[in-house]
Parts: C-alpha cells; sequence; structure tokens
C-alpha cells in the first residue's frame, strides 16, 4: 500500500515536520506504523511517500467490502498539527481481455448493475449524506454489483457508500452529446478529468475511469490526451482502467476496457461492457416504449416493464469471459432536459419507492448469498394485485430452486425456476391462466369467505419452504397508514437532512387498495418540516398506486417528530387518518452556520415565463441532434 502525502507550509520560515502514517483494521486498531521527517521550505509544498507490505490481507469484494483505515497525523516537535483519516480495501481487479473481468485472482461473476443520476422528487441534486447511502444501500440489495454515474462524478458520500456497502463504480467526466472546437473547451474537459481522478482515486470501489464526453464525437487527440491523464494521475498496478465506447475515436486501438454489446465479443482485445441496456424505444424523438412505466399506471405496466428488463437482463448472458456486463439505464426516476416527459424507467420511482422492476433485479442476488450490510437471503415476490382488472398469469420472483403458488387456500401450482447457464440467474416464474377475478368473486361473495381470497407464494430449496409470501386483494377502503422509510439511518438534526414518510390507503387489514384515487393532506409536529407544498403537489399529495410518499426536513434541535395523515376531503365514509411518531438523532459535529427560518409564504403558481423561447425550427434541429447521437452510439435492447 503507498501513500503519498502533500504538505504545504504557509508559514515564512522553513519547518521541520514528521509525517506519522498508520494502517489500521476496520475498528481501528494499529497494524502497520511509519514515520518520516521532513523539511519544508518557507511557502514551499513537496510530497512524502510511504508504503507497507500488508501480510495476508483481508481482500476487499462487493460480497465482503473489508476497509482499513489510513490514518496521517502531521507533527511538529511531537504535536499534532494537522491529519486525516481514510478508509481504503485492499483488492485486485483485473481486465484479462477475452477471459474476462478477475478479482483478486479468481474469475469474478458477470458484473450487472445501473446508471445513477442523483436526481431525487422534489429535491433535484441537492441530496443529504443519507440519502446517498440509502440509494446505496437499496441498489446492492437489489443486486447491483456496479453503478455507473450518469453522467458526471457523485457525491463523495455516495463513494464512501459504495466503498463500504460493496458496489464498483464507473467515474465518468461530466459531458454529455456536446463538443466544442475552441481548444479552451478540451482543456476544460481534461481539467475535469483531473479533478475528477484526483478526488475519486482513493476509493476502492471505483473500478473504471470515463475521461471523455458521453454520445459525443472527439477529435483523436483528445482521446489519448484523457487517456494518458487516467494513467499519470493513477501510476499504480492494479489502478481503474480508462473505458469509452468502442466506435469512438482512439478507443478500440487503446483503452483498457472499451462500451459495447455481448454481439461485439471477438471484434476487439478487450474486455467489453454495455453502459446502458434496457431501452426499446420506437424512436428517440417519441421514445415509446415497455421499458419505461410509470408507478402511477398501476399493475399492467409495471409487469410489462419487468418482464421487458428481465429480457434485457437475461441477453447480458451468454457465456463469453470477454464481455463481462453491463448497467441498466435507469435505477430511478428523474427529471429530464430534453424531453417533455420524466423518465420512467427506473427500478423505483423519484420517491425510492420499488416497482416491480426492482424485484426482478433482486431476484437474481443468489439465495446463499449474504452481506454483513444489507438484506439477503432466499426471497419470492408477487407481482400481482388480485384486482378486477389483473391479468390471468400470475407472475412471481424469486431466487430459490422452485416456486409453489397457492390459490384461494385451494388449488396449487408447482413451478421450477429457471436457472440457464447462458442466461440470467433466476428467470421469473408465469404461471398461466392462475387468476380467475369470477372465481374469486365466487370466493369471496357467494361463500361469503373473502378471507380465503389469497395467493401464497413458497419459496423452495432443496425440497424445503425458505421464504413465502402471501398477497390479498384490497377490499373497501377504510383507513390510513403511515411508515417511515429509514432504511439503517435514522434522521439527522442537521436542518438539511430529509426522510421519506409513505401514506397509504388501506383496508381493515392492511392490505393496500391499489386503486384508490385520494389525496392526502399531511400536518407534521415537533423537531421536523414539510418540505414542499400545493403548488408541486406535495401537499396534498394525490395517491398513486396505492400510496403518497412525504419528505419531512430535520430541524437543527433532535427530538421527536409527529406526522399526522388524512384523505384532504374528509367524511363519515373516509378512510380514518393516521398519525406516526418518530425522532431524529443529534448531529455528529457543529453546525458552522446559522441560517433563521424565512417567513412562510403563500404557494402561488406563477405561470410567467421570462425566459427566451425557442423557434419550432430551433428546437427541432437539438432534437434532431439529440436523436442522431443516440442512434450512432448504439442505443438499443
Amino acid at each position: 500500500m503507498h501513500v503519498e502525502t502533500e504538505l504545504g507550509n504557509r508559514a515564512a520560515k522553513a519547518g521541520a515536520v514528521t509525517v506519522e502514517t498508520s494502517l489500521c483494521d476496520h475498528t481501528g486498531k494499529t497494524l502497520y506504523k511509519s514515520r518520516k521527517g521532513v523539511t519544508l521550505p518557507a511557502g514551499g509544498f513537496q510530497t512524502v511517500s510511504q508504503s507497507f507490505t500488508v501480510k495476508r490481507p483481508h481482500l476487499w469484494s462487493p460480497e465482503d467490502p473489508y476497509l482499513y483505515q489510513v490514518k496521517v497525523t502531521v507533527r511538529q516537535q511531537q504535536r499534532p498539527m494537522d491529519g486525516v483519516m481514510l478508509k481504503a480495501g485492499i483488492r485486485k481487479a483485473e481486465f484479462r481481455g477475452r477471459d474476462g473481468f478477475w478479482l483478486n485472482g479468481k474469475p469474478y461473476h458477470q458484473l450487472i448493475g445501473v446508471n445513477r443520476h442523483q436526481d431525487f422528487a422534489y429535491v433535484g441534486n441537492a441530496l443529504p449524506n443519507s440519502r446517498h447511502w440509502r440509494d446505496v444501500r437499496m441498489l446492492r440489495e437489489g443486486g447491483c454489483t456496479i453503478i455507473r454515474s450518469a453522467h458526471y462524478p457523485q457525491d463523495p458520500a455516495w463513494m464512501d457508500a459504495c466503498d463500504e456497502l460493496g458496489i464498483f463504480m464507473i467515474v465518468p467526466t461530466p459531458g454529455w452529446q456536446y463538443w466544442n472546437k475552441d481548444p479552451q473547451f478540451e482543456q476544460y474537459v481534461l481539467d475535469d478529468v483531473t479533478q475528477m481522478i484526483r478526488r475519486d482515486r482513493n476509493h476502492t470501489s471505483v473500478l473504471m475511469w470515463e475521461p471523455i464526453l458521453n454520445e459525443t464525437r472527439f477529435p483523436l487527440e483528445f482521446s489519448l490526451k484523457a487517456l494518458q491523464l487516467t494513467r499519470d494521475e493513477f501510476p499504480y498496478e492494479g489502478a481503474p482502467e480508462a473505458v469509452a465506447d468502442k466506435g469512438s475515436a482512439g478507443v478500440a486501438e487503446n483503452y483498457g476496457v472499451v462500451y459495447g454489446w455481448p454481439t461485439d465479443t471477438g471484434t476487439v482485445a478487450q474486455s467489453i461492457f454495455t453502459r446502458e441496456f434496457g431501452e426499446n424505444v420506437d424512436d428517440w424523438y417519441a421514445q415509446n416504449n415497455n421499458n419505461r412505466a410509470s408507478r402511477s399506471w398501476g399493475e399492467g405496466p409495471l409487469t410489462i416493464q419487468a418482464m421487458s428488463l428481465a429480457e434485457s437482463y437475461d441477453a447480458m448472458f451468454r457465456g463469453q469471459r470477454q464481455f463481462i456486463g453491463g448497467a441498466q439505464w435507469h435505477s430511478f426516476d428523474h427529471q429530464r432536459g430534453y424531453h417533455p416527459d420524466p423518465y420512467w424507467g427506473g427500478q423505483a420511482d423519484a420517491f425510492r419507492q420499488p416497482k416491480y422492476a426492482y424485484y426482478m433485479f433482486k431476484s437474481q442476488v443468489p439465495a446463499s448469498w449474504s452481506h454483513p450490510l444489507v438484506e439477503s437471503g432466499p426471497m419470492v415476490y408477487i407481482a400481482h394485485e388480485i384486482m378486477p382488472f389483473s391479468s390471468p398469469d400470475v407472475t412471481v420472483f424469486s431466487n430459490c430452486d422452485s416456486v409453489r403458488l397457492i390459490i384461494r387456500e385451494t388449488d396449487t401450482m408447482m413451478q421450477a425456476v429457471v436457472h440457464a447457464p447462458d442466461g440470467m440467474p433466476c428467470r421469473p416464474v408465469v404461471f398461466k391462466d392462475a387468476y380467475d377475478f369470477w372465481k374469486m368473486r365466487e370466493k369471496s361473495y357467494l361463500q361469503k369467505n373473502w378471507q380465503a381470497v389469497s395467493f401464497i407464494a413458497e419459496g423452495i430449496i432443496g425440497g424445503q419452504v425458505v421464504c413465502r409470501e402471501k398477497k390479498m386483494p384490497s377490499r373497501r377502503s377504510t383507513r390510513l397508514s403511515l411508515r417511515v422509510e429509514e432504511s439503517g439511518q435514522p434522521l439527522v438534526a442537521d436542518g438539511s437532512d430529509f426522510i421519506v414518510v409513505v401514506a397509504e390507503v388501506t383496508d381493515d387489514n392492511g392490505n393496500v387498495r391499489r386503486l384508490a384515487k385520494d389525496n392526502i393532506w399531511f400536518t407534521v409536529e415537533g423537531e421536523g418540516s414539510i418540505i414542499g407544498d400545493a403548488a408541486i403537489g406535495a401537499n396534498p399529495r394525490a395517491v398513486e398506486f396505492g400510496s403518497a410518499p412525504l419528505l419531512v426536513r430535520s430541524t437543527l434541535t433532535p427530538g421527536k417528530i409527529r406526522v399526522k395523515a388524512r384523505v384532504l376531503y374528509e367524511g363519515q365514509m373516509a378512510p380514518q387518518p393516521a398519525e406516526i411518531e418518530f425522532e431524529s438523532i443529534p448531529a455528529l459535529l457543529p453546525a458552522v452556520w446559522s441560517e433563521a427560518a424565512a417567513p412562510a409564504k403563500k404557494a402561488v403558481y406563477d405561470a410567467v415565463q421570462d425566459k427566451p423561447q425557442l423557434t419550432n425550427d430551433e428546437i427541432n434541429r437539438l432534437l434532431n441532434e439529440v436523436e442522431q447521437q443516440q442512434t450512432d452510439f448504439g442505443e438499443k435492447k
């Protein structure tokens, strides 16, 4: 392990200091220590290099993301002047061309993941550190082993979470479908590449740099300069490889990994990775497709989306070692700048409420897999709501050997989970014609035995039931239910952290009424406030697919927070209100800025636009450029 510490002396005279560097285990116990003295000239800088040879290291991997601690202290006459602590894993990542990707001396299974924008409902990119951590945890539980950030470096808190939870990262420089011939533009981009690598090169999770501009035609000279920068800024064995599109200038001849498709194996010598899979658009102007479904559209579109992405996922596995995996476009729904529709192709919506597609991806995680920080093990999920409009076919996602479906507590169907050696690990199980609304109605209405109207899915491994899920149709809407989405990270009282509280419309037994069309009015008491108001549809919030999410922001004071929810127009037959109480915890560090709360203002929607409007010709020209660039760079299944 090499540690380089850059020291600066701001004093008017030279000074002698000692750099003390310790390598500690994850508990902080010191394993190795090195001291080195140096004299710094007045106003000068110097780099101190130290190295450790670690015997029998605990190796980092996505399955076991073990991190050491590197502690650096600068002392002057034994007095500590400055210091820093970094977390670092030890691992060996190799791209062996046609022999694929190797980790810690062994062939590694397919790298499958997603792309990720930092965009979140209401707040855009203004995410607290805890939200980045929750996103990483959700995606790791959903089977992701690699993330491509789109199309810019992510927040440092995101990178820390990837190190801790075990997700490889592809870090791209900012830029998308634009090149300026002015030499200054190239210099700006190369400066971005330099700063990107210097900021993130100590993160164990970084597997590849993408030092070029996404979906952009650029000169060969720039491509080679960007590649050289990745080597100059991290000149060590095992450094992250540079990756870019196979068809871009200089990439196939020089880069360590190329972006391409499973069908490209044999056409280049490098390992191949798909940067964006899963898109089935009819064309890049209309963008009608079957892999994008708003959660609000309900069961039918969500099932079609999940099965479409399953087909694309399956195409990533074709047994060739040279093809090392791909990243689905995209993890979460988000706003876009070049299309009037939000992007609805995420595995979860903009509030991180999962869609069926999320559970399809989660079912690809081996049942035997365990992880120290995320939920794992056998799973089964019924992608069916038992509604009058539900499909006759019942789709189940599971990572078990087989699935038993018990219908109306009487009929039983059994089906094996296909673990194809040349396809996705666990293909969805579809029980054809398993649901009949009229038979369900007969059980519920004619026999007055509605409790028996259910689906029970049992996951079976080695002949034993290892997991189980029961689903019932919702009866009459009678109450609201509230839950807090902590995901292992409690709300921090720092004035900027926020948490999602979800209200659901349910029947007496807690079954979610997916067809409910209420509007929910929220109030918050105690050490919290609501993000958003009626002007953006935040409060009151319309119920979509049974739920209405709320963002609750902390104050600077830790304490209890009570959230109350009721339907906007109450009446004798309306669902009963609900409330929930939770607590924020103290911030670890004191605030460095004091901000007085602004007086509340009545929200008024301002329809006046002062921005200059583009002509139709200008709009069409820009759209044609986008369509051509995306077509050129191979966007397909």
